[in-house]
């Protein structure tokens, strides 16, 4: 078994998150997975905790809908909320990977929910 130190940043592996590539090294993975109580937070509802968690572990806006029992345009709308409040306190998420890390970040899932 190959090092870490015998990688190089070509190398790094690729996680797959929910249909989504996320490169980076063992240790940037890690450092996502470790919440970080000194970024600044956004103040997500429970509702919409709720269905950024769902939304992260499902295929489509439709799964979530279904599985939540909303409409897809009330879906769309808490995603659009939360990528909001993610910007407001300055750390972008226009992505569903840069949403994962956020969630990752601040401790609303762990790496074996995914």
């Amino acid at each position: 078994m190959a090092s870490a130190q015998q990688f190089s940043q070509h190398d790094s592996p690729t996680v797959i998150v929910a249909g989504h590539d996320l490169p980076g090294s063992a240790a940037e993975l890690v450092d996502l997975a470790i919440p970080n109580r000194e970024m600044p937070r956004p103040n997500l509802t429970a509702r919409e905790q709720e269905v950024l968690r769902c939304w992260i572990t499902s295929d489509s806006k439709t799964v979530v809908s279904v599985a939540l029992g909303l409409s897809d345009s009330t879906v769309k709308t808490h995603l659009h909320r939360i990528r909001g409040k993610y910007q407001a306190v300055g750390r972008h998420a226009s992505t569903k990977a840069a949403l994962v890390a956020r969630a990752l970040q601040d401790g609303l899932i762990r790496l074996e929910d995914l």
